[in-house]
């Protein structure tokens, strides 16, 4: 079974490996019944909540969209056929996975004594590796958290979760902040709260010698999208986080940034929006944070739980190593037991893809003569 160690740590150190500035090159949707839609109708634009809002208020109405069902990456997949047929040339890399599956990989090293675990599967198909979240783990790992009882004198973790979308749809409008009227911002801490809308960015990134495709959720955009697409998007992230009152606090807060930072970016969001809230969910301040410059504020002023650079060197040296180890078909399994030293990868079936791609996925390519044959380099447009 091949094997990646993840000791000793301070090999990752240093000068951080190459990266390449992730690059929006498709976007799709998925509306308020969670249908998907390959345009940008679930784009949202920031605007500034009120200080005092209640997260809590509308829990009780809260649409909670059901994520039982493993969907895969067929949404991700289906775009990228759309984008395909658009320009004519293959979406060319050598990983191609949604961005919650690199930010599990990312966050291992600071991540290290807390022990946290992860299960994916992965399957290889004309040059590229494709990875997804191993699904039945994740409802196994969500039950296990949800049957720890809250602390006394803390709320559910259903409640904290709820937090997270109210202060989204506090700070969200469907328009520019111009075209949006005074009655609806002012509105928004009546809205009901939901998570079934979605504007999903798809960026063409990389790191050391890996070339990467990579999906995943915006919350919103600062201004709004230029119309020239080499430029860079403001991309807003938006979080919560409890009030600091001691040191302790801060420790938890300074690893939560870290995850806080992985997340943007690899997506290429340059700007993080905090909204710190009281133990009973009132939210207190808002903090902006620039995301390139979160590593450093941990080194200068945190207690230095984690180092940026060697998040990346770790993630490039794995990445490259499971280059060379995932070269060919059949559905591979990607897992870090709880607390383990290791990376394991292994094939559990030696042909097919399993569920990972769709037919449809399989279908396009294998009818369209030019993605025929496998490896084939063809000089993308996009």
């Amino acid at each position: 079974m091949p094997i990646f160690n993840l000791k000793p740590l301070h090999q990752y150190e240093g000068k951080s490996a190459a990266i390449k500035r992730p690059k929006e090159v498709a976007y799709f949707s998925y509306d308020e019944n969670h249908q998907y839609h390959a345009d940008g109708r679930s784009l949202r634009y920031y605007y500034p909540p009120r200080l005092g809002a209640d997260l809590c208020k509308g829990f009780d109405t809260f649409r909670q969209l059901d994520d039982t069902m493993d969907d895969h990456l067929d949404s991700l997949l289906k775009r990228i056929i759309a984008l395909e047929q658009e320009t004519g040339s293959r979406c060319e890399a050598d990983i191609i996975t949604w961005r919650g599956m690199l930010t599990k990989i990312m966050v291992t090293p600071g991540d290290f004594m807390l022990g946290s675990g992860f299960e994916m599967n992965a399957t290889f198909f004309q040059g590229t590796i494709f990875i997804e979240e191993n699904h039945d783990y994740k409802l196994q790992t969500r039950a296990s958290q949800h049957a720890q009882r809250p602390r006394p004198g803390t709320h559910s973790q259903d409640m904290m979760s709820y937090w997270g979308y109210k202060f989204e749809t506090l700070s969200l409008i469907p328009s520019t902040w111009d075209a949006t009227s005074r009655e609806l911002i002012e509105s928004r801490e009546d809205e009901v709260v939901d998570n079934y809308a979605q504007y999903c960015s798809i960026v063409k990134t990389g790191m050391g010698n890996v070339r990467m495709v990579l999906g995943g959720e915006v919350d919103a955009v600062f201004g709004q999208k230029p119309e020239n697409k080499d430029n860079p998007i403001d991309w807003v992230e938006l979080k919560t986080s409890a009030c600091i009152e001691n040191d302790k606090d801060m420790l938890k807060y300074e690893r939560k940034l870290q995850k806080f930072w992985i997340q943007s970016f690899l997506l290429g969001v340059p700007r993080i929006i905090v909204g710190f809230r009281t133990k009973n969910g009132i939210l207190d301040h808002l903090e902006e944070l620039e995301t390139k410059n979160i590593p450093g504020l941990v080194k200068r002023q945190g207690k230095g739980s984690w180092d940026g650079n060697l998040c990346i060197n770790f993630t490039a040296a794995f990445l490259e190593w499971l280059k060379a180890t995932i070269t060919s078909e059949g559905v591979w399994r990607i897992r870090r037991k709880e607390r383990s030293e290791v990376i394991e990868v292994f094939q559990q079936t030696p042909v097919g893809h399993g569920s990972i791609l769709s037919d449809e996925f399989l279908d396009w390519r294998r009818s369209s003569k030019e993605f025929q044959r496998e490896g084939e380099s063809i000089a993308a447009s996009i």
